[in-house]
C-alpha cells in the first residue's frame, strides 16, 4: 500500500500549477522531490497531504481515497512538515511537539515520554522549556520536525505510515542536515514512506531511493539518483552546466556546478 497521486492537476487563478502528475510514494522508501523555484513542488506537497484539493485526479492513501479516511485516521498515517510555520503562540518546545500526539489516545504518561524522545532525536532537548517564538529559525525547524515525528512515533494498525517534509533542511546547519538525513533513513528502515522536497541535489542523491524532478508543474524525470542526475537533465531544468562525479565514499552521484 502506498500514498499515490493519480493524474493530479491543479489550476489556480488561471494558471496550471500542476499538470497530470502521477507519483507513488511507497512505504519503506525515501522519495526526494527537486526542481527550480516555482516548479510546483510545494503545491504538490499540499495536494498530496490533503491541504489542497486537486482540480483533476485523486490522491489515495493505503488503497482508499484520501478524503475517505477520517481526519484522525489520516493523522495517524500521514504526518506533514510544511515549508513555513505560522505558529505564533507562546508554546514551549514540549507543547509544540505534543501537538503531534493529539490524534492518539496513548495517555499523558506515554505522550510525555514520546515528546521527550522526539526532542532528543532531533537534538533539541535543551529547548524543552523555551518558547517557540524565541527560537532561531533552525531551532524552530527541528522542533517542528520533532512534532511530525511524534505524530507517527509508533506504528498504527490501520495502514502504512508516511511522512511528508517540505524543505526540512532549509534552515539547518550542516550537522543538523546530516542528522535529518539519518532520521529519515531510520524511518524508512522502519517501513515509513518518506517524501521530501529538497533544493540540494547532493542531499537528494545521498538519501533518496527515488528522485522526482518537477519543472513548470509537470514531472520531467523520475527514477534512482543514478538514472535522474545527469548533465543534460540538470542543464535543461536548472539552467546550469554541471559536472557529475561519483562520490568517493557512497558511490552516489555528486553534482558540482
Amino acid at each position: 500500500m502506498a500514498l499515490i497521486a493519480d493524474n493530479v492537476s491543479l489550476h489556480m487563478s488561471g494558471f496550471n500549477i500542476l499538470r497530470d502528475v502521477n507519483i507513488a510514494i511507497n512505504a519503506g522508501q525515501i522519495t526526494a522531490i527537486v526542481g527550480p523555484n516555482g516548479a510546483g513542488k510545494s503545491s504538490f506537497i499540499k495536494v498530496l497531504s490533503g491541504d489542497m484539493l486537486p482540480t483533476q485526479g485523486e490522491v489515495t492513501l493505503n488503497d482508499r481515497g484520501l478524503s475517505d479516511w477520517s481526519s484522525d485516521q489520516r493523522a495517524k498515517m500521514v504526518s506533514v512538515l510544511p515549508q513555513h510555520s505560522l505558529l505564533n503562540f507562546p508554546f514551549n518546545a514540549s507543547e509544540v511537539v505534543a501537538l503531534g500526539r493529539i490524534p492518539h489516545q496513548s495517555g499523558k504518561v506515554r505522550d510525555t515520554e514520546i515528546v521527550k524522545e522526539a526532542l532528543t532525536t532531533v537534538d533539541a532537548s535543551y529547548l524543552e522549556s523555551r518558547f517557540f517564538t524565541q527560537m532561531s529559525g533552525g531551532e524552530k525547524q527541528r522542533v517542528q520536525l520533532a512534532r511530525v515525528l511524534a505524530q507517527i512515533w509508533e506504528p498504527t494498525s490501520i495502514g502504512n505510515q508516511f511522512i511528508v517534509l517540505d524543505e526540512p533542511t532549509s534552515a539547518l546547519d550542516l550537522s543538523h542536515q546530516v542528522l535529518t538525513l539519518k532520521i529519515v533513513s531510520k524511518l524508512a528502515e522502519r517501513g515509513v514512506g518518506v517524501v521530501m522536497v529538497v533544493h540540494d541535489l547532493n542531499l537528494a542523491a545521498r538519501c533518496a531511493d527515488n528522485i522526482i524532478v518537477f519543472d513548470k508543474g509537470i514531472i520531467v524525470a523520475q527514477g534512482s539518483p543514478d538514472e535522474v542526475l545527469n548533465e543534460q537533465l540538470i542543464s535543461n531544468v536548472f539552467g546550469i552546466t554541471p559536472l557529475i562525479l561519483k562520490h568517493p565514499v557512497t558511490g552516489k552521484p555528486l553534482v558540482i556546478n
